[in-house]
């Protein structure tokens, strides 16, 4: 079984900035199978994917109301997943998820992804 764990979460002012960690583990499992996706949830909206990552770290995906802003990265020998976040603003605020699909691929659907952690949470006070 696949354990994904985030971390990082927490209050912050407008303006301000987070890092998100995201860190695998499972017996026979090996990170570098997984493309990474970070997806995020705020009170009555859909989950939609922010970032999202292909198993080099060669290829990233952002969402258009994130680009400029978010920063996804992957450290393979640490089984870990970044998200560096800046300029946080409260459409941020949400429910901040981990994700991982078992392909090479780049994927941003929900529904392509096989893992997922139990979230931390992201508020932002204006």
């Amino acid at each position: 079984q696949v354990q994904l764990v985030e971390s990082g979460g927490g209050s912050v002012q407008a303006g301000g900035s987070l890092r998100l960690s995201c860190t695998a583990s499972g017996r026979a499992f090996t990170f570098t199978n997984y493309c990474m996706g970070w997806f995020r949830q705020a009170p009555g909206k859909e989950r939609e994917c922010v970032a999202a990552i292909n198993w080099s770290g060669g290829d990233t995906y952002y969402s258009d109301s994130v680009k400029e802003r978010f920063t996804i990265s992957r450290d393979n020998d640490k089984n870990t997943m970044y998200l560096r976040i800046k300029s946080l603003n409260p459409a941020d605020a949400a429910l901040y998820y981990c994700a991982a699909a078992g392909s090479s691929m780049t994927f941003v659907s929900a529904h392509e992804y096989d893992y997922w952690g139990q979230g931390t949470h992201v508020t932002v006070s204006s």
